[in-house]
């Protein structure tokens, strides 16, 4: 029962692009790529950090703003300019003792799809490509960076009973 592995979620890992964000980055005349995140996905991860959740984000992106913009929030497991996005995840929880069956995994595109389907929860946004939305769990009524990230952290937390407001 999908209730039931919200329950059981340990430590939850993102992807950026399509998740986090919306997808869209602007390209400003510098090369510089920036990307604009929901505030209320922020709150939710910032809490997350303060009652102990291990969170990761892991991301083909190489961008540095997204670094600084997750340590402000106290998510210091962030892996930039990944490839293989499947050995970090195995390496992370492996540092931390964890399986696969542990983790809420949220991600939107082909990248992601092999650490979806051995996820405990393999959860997507509303707007994830079709192959993703076919092995996730729970597809979330949010759309990538408008809120997607806070709607299954606050399920998560509010059964476990961590969930504040």
């Amino acid at each position: 029962m999908l209730f039931d592995r919200f329950k059981q979620v340990k430590a939850f890992v993102f992807d950026v692009d399509g998740v986090l964000s919306d997808g869209n980055v602007l390209v400003t005349e510098h090369g510089e790529q920036l990307r604009s995140f929901n505030i209320k996905d922020g709150y939710a991860m910032q809490l997350a950090v303060k009652k102990k959740y291990p969170i990761a984000v892991i991301t083909g992106g190489k961008s540095l703003g997204v670094k600084k913009r997750l340590a402000g929030l106290g998510i210091t497991d962030v892996f930039l300019g990944v490839d293989d996005k499947s050995a970090v995840f195995h390496d992370w929880l492996s540092s931390l003792g964890l399986s696969p069956a542990d983790v809420l995994y949220m991600g939107d595109d082909i990248p992601d799809l092999a650490n979806m389907r051995i996820a405990g929860l393999p959860a997507c946004p509303a707007d994830a490509v079709e192959e993703i939305k076919a092995v996730a769990a729970y597809i979330s009524f949010r759309n990538g960076g408008t809120g997607a990230v806070r709607d299954v952290m606050e399920k998560v937390m509010k059964l476990q009973g961590t969930w504040e407001g």
